[in-house]
């Protein structure tokens, strides 16, 4: 039996608190290079839940139950411990039991309205429910981010578990939620899914812009350049550290590259870092990874830039296929040939057991780089680029 607390008492007396003080202080994931620390003032994580407890953003509500999975050390778990208190939902902490079988023990015994995650974990939970139970029912929204978003994870949970999941969009250092792919009214299930594939929309309260070099680009859709951001929760620095490669004239430089269409819905096609450039022309790492994801053998895909003598650089695809599968890599790459350029696709592939994956579940492709500099992984040539190359 659950019963009510009483709201604790307003504390009277003493000093006034500084709300630019410092309230906490989380580390950046790494994927790109060291740990950051990025310091949250009571300011910033105040404005942050109010941003995030809008019906335009979680909605969240003292009637919520929201399911904790991203752990406090990861961006402040996404800011929903804060907006959840403030509002006065139910909060539910795995803890460390985040693996599908205990995962899906506690969602059916505490009925969670709400849950955020990155996309591992609900690939994981739901390629679990292929062969076990599992009741999702009680969700009314799950968020996910931390990584690109595959459009078949989408589809799945809405039309296997009736779960909709929206990608949200963000870094340690934008406090963290930046956008959020809520679709616009009056769209069928299928153009739904594709909106909410989408990297997401702005957060009202943020600025942001793309940037080639110095030239700012224009919101329509096409033009690709990294991605600036300024806003109230948005960090200006890092602890101890200047590193002023990364802030300018108030503007965070994200290090994702994409674009931005005329309602304001961000497609990311790639972090700066892992942009691959093959005879002049870029590939997209994150796009070959989720047409890759959505074969149904493949559980997990990452694609790194390897060092090519003629063309500088190209794909390298290192795949996670499903125990027992008897799928080819060269089904994998006509599977992939109707989807993407002809150009795009890796001629040198991997399968591996597992994607390696920072503390916080992204994937580590600096790991997978390392390995292939090392000679760690075992490479399948299917083919010579000039087979794919300009046709």
């Amino acid at each position: 039996m659950r019963r009510c607390l009483p709201f604790p008492p307003r504390p009277t007396g003493g000093d006034t608190l500084d709300e630019r003080s410092a309230a906490a202080m989380c580390y950046t994931s790494g994927t790109t290079g060291n740990p950051k620390g990025v310091v949250y003032s009571h300011r910033s994580i105040y404005l942050h839940s109010m941003a995030v407890i809008a019906p335009s953003a979680f909605g969240l509500s003292r009637l919520d139950r929201a399911l904790v999975i991203p752990s406090m050390f990861h961006a402040n778990a996404w800011g929903i411990p804060h907006a959840g208190w403030w509002v006065g939902a139910s909060l539910i902490f795995p803890g460390r039991h985040v693996q599908p079988e205990p995962l899906s023990r506690l969602i059916a015994r505490e009925k969670p309205t709400f849950a955020g995650g990155v996309p591992t974990i609900w690939n994981d939970l739901t390629r679990f429910a292929e062969k076990q139970p599992v009741d999702l029912s009680s969700f009314r929204l799950v968020i996910s981010g931390g990584s690109a978003v595959p459009r078949t994870l989408i589809e799945r949970l809405q039309k296997r578990h009736g779960v909709r999941l929206v990608q949200i969009w963000g870094m340690t250092e934008t406090g963290p939620l930046a956008a959020l792919s809520h679709p616009p009214k009056a769209c069928d299930l299928e153009e739904d899914i594709d909106w909410r594939a989408k990297t997401g929309r702005i957060l009202h309260g943020i600025d942001l812009r793309i940037v080639d070099g110095e030239r700012v680009l224009p919101w329509d859709g096409e033009s690709v350049g990294e991605i600036e951001i300024r806003g109230p929760w948005v960090t200006g620095s890092y602890h101890k550290d200047d590193a002023l490669d990364k802030f300018h004239d108030g503007w965070l430089r994200t290090g994702d590259v994409g674009s931005v269409d005329p309602l304001g819905y961000i497609q990311i096609t790639d972090r700066a870092k892992d942009v691959i450039k093959s005879g002049g022309e870029w590939v997209s790492s994150v796009e070959l990874e989720n047409h890759l994801m959505a074969h149904p053998d493949v559980v997990e895909a990452a694609v790194i830039a390897v060092p090519d003598e003629r063309w500088d650089e190209r794909p390298l695809a290192c795949v996670v296929l499903k125990e027992g599968s008897g799928t080819t890599l060269t089904e994998l790459r006509l599977f992939l040939a109707g989807r993407v350029a002809k150009w795009w696709l890796p001629e040198r592939w991997s399968i591996i057991d597992e994607v390696p994956k920072t503390s916080v579940g992204k994937f580590d492709k600096k790991v997978l780089r390392a390995r292939h500099a090392n000679g760690e992984l075992d490479l399948t040539n299917l083919d010579k680029a000039d087979t794919f190359l300009r046709g």
